[in-house]
């Protein structure tokens, strides 16, 4: 049994098609093994499996058969059989769904992270898509995706839309392809903006808080803009991609707008005509990766209430990080590391008594990662990741002063930086189940949400963060 193969196992390829339910694909496993009762063709099994590099899966892999009825047998094999009916026939143009679900637990010494996570924990973490995509014409792609993100104040779970996109490809050679896209676009910064709303995806329950801010991640995420893409190789070393949009910002939610003007009354931020860049070289064996991306974001600010006696006028921000990005894979092991220097500067018609009134300054943040594959199910990493909201003021003492001195208000110069040592573990348990659990040592506030941390005078300078998370995806 151990060289028999099935033939239609094809049909529930991993990275094709993930529309599985546990027991009918045990079923219909069982089904399929006990149909083939003839040797395979060794010229085919070798064609097949140079064909693709994913593992296929063999009998000896598979549990051992178990005792069903004929009439549970039938109806399984019925319900088989219109799914692979709904998946290769009906359907047009190579279309596909798959969707993600995950739920998490936070707890932390001090401090909310996505819920009242520092009394007794947080179930309050929860996230799930389900997104399509269909290519009607060979150069054509559509694609869309609908999330849920429950994660505290700023994220209630609502519905809404995460990405809508026409992608088509303007010229495509074997080493060399150009396109353009247009709709709801994930923005490309970094390594992992693009997939971190998929759980199995990120290197860790949390990501760098440093880069990948969550109490800002609407802004981060996605974008309705217009991206022309291309990648070409570079001689027999590997592939350079790149990308290059105009783009709205959303920046519709509270936690953006505590973020960026401090929220200090009620009033909107506008969508402006925005920028954003990156580019990735990659050599051919995937060990070493190089990027560097950037943004031009640019939006202003209006109080709900004009009135020029008012502490905080409407004005005007340019908020332009540069990221740089490196990652070296070995067989076991893998080294990631980014950094970034953002600029802030803010128009000086916010108010005289408005401390970002006029206001230029430069921010700062790292991290470096190491992962170790123990197995193919077991992996760990250890993280050590720094936020500096102004490179010039680390240690946020300047700022606490002048925010006393000119508004009378005590803040903790701790809210301005954040330190955070991170080790996890990952168990892969099928391909499509995960479970993982990570510890955070973190000094400093810089990167909390301020709306689950109304009071930063709450909050205390050293905390720790105990999560656990279960994810699936199809």
């Amino acid at each position: 049994m151990k060289m028999l193969m099935c033939s239609k196992l094809s049909n529930f390829r991993i990275k094709t098609h993930r529309l599985r339910i546990g027991s009918l694909v045990l079923l219909s496993l069982i089904e399929c093994l006990s149909a083939q009762a003839q040797e395979p063709n060794p010229l085919q099994k070798q064609t097949e499996a140079n064909k693709s590099p994913i593992k296929w899966l063999q009998s000896s892999e598979l549990p051992e058969q178990a005792i069903v009825p004929d009439s549970e047998r039938k109806r399984t094999r019925f319900i088989v059989d219109a799914i692979n009916r709904f998946k290769n026939n009906d359907l047009p143009g190579d279309f596909q769904i798959h969707g993600f679900a995950s739920q998490a637990y936070i707890s932390t010494s001090d401090n909310n992270v996505f819920g009242n996570s520092d009394n007794g924990g947080s179930f309050g973490f929860t996230e799930a898509g389900l997104n399509a995509s269909v290519r009607p014409l060979p150069r054509l792609q559509i694609s869309a995706q609908v999330l849920s993100r429950r994660a505290g104040e700023g994220n209630s779970g609502a519905p809404r839309l995460d990405y809508a996109v026409l992608d088509y490809r303007l010229y495509s050679h074997e080493a060399n392809q150009f396109g353009i896209r247009v709709g709801r676009l994930k923005n490309p910064f970094g390594f992992y903006n693009e997939t971190r709303d998929v759980a199995h995806t990120r290197p860790g329950i949390l990501l760098p808080q440093s880069i990948y801010f969550d109490r800002t991640r609407n802004l981060a995420l996605s974008s309705d803009s217009v991206q022309w893409y291309g990648e070409t190789a570079v001689g027999t070393i590997g592939t350079f991609s790149s990308q290059f949009g105009l783009s709205f910002p959303i920046v519709s939610d509270r936690d953006t707008e505590l973020s960026l003007v401090a929220g200090l009354r009620p009033g909107h931020l506008n969508r402006e005509v925005s920028y954003i860049g990156r580019g990735i070289f990659e050599t051919n064996d995937k060990r070493i990766r190089l990027g560097v991306s950037g943004i031009w974001l640019n939006t202003s600010y209006d109080p709900q209430f004009h009135n020029p006696k008012e502490i905080v006028n409407p004005g005007g921000l340019q908020f332009t990080p540069i990221y740089f990005s490196a990652q070296y894979n070995a067989e076991r092991w893998s080294i990631t590391s980014e950094y970034a220097i953002r600029h802030f500067k803010y128009d000086n018609t916010f108010g005289s008594a408005m401390l970002l009134n006029g206001a230029n300054f430069f921010g700062e943040s790292y991290y470096i990662q190491g992962e170790y594959r123990f197995t193919p199910k077991w992996e760990g990493f250890v993280r050590y990741d720094a936020f500096f909201a102004d490179r010039d003021d680390r240690d946020g003492k300047d700022f606490a002063r002048t925010l006393l001195a000119e508004r009378g208000i005590v803040a903790p110069a701790y809210s301005r930086f954040a330190k955070d040592i991170t080790v996890g573990l990952r168990w892969n348990v099928t391909q499509e189940f995960m479970l993982r659990a990570e510890y955070h040592y973190v000094n400093g506030t810089g990167w909390l949400s301020r709306l689950d941390n109304p009071s930063s005078n709450n909050t205390e300078q050293h905390w720790n963060l105990f999560s656990v998370q279960a994810a699936y995806r199809f």
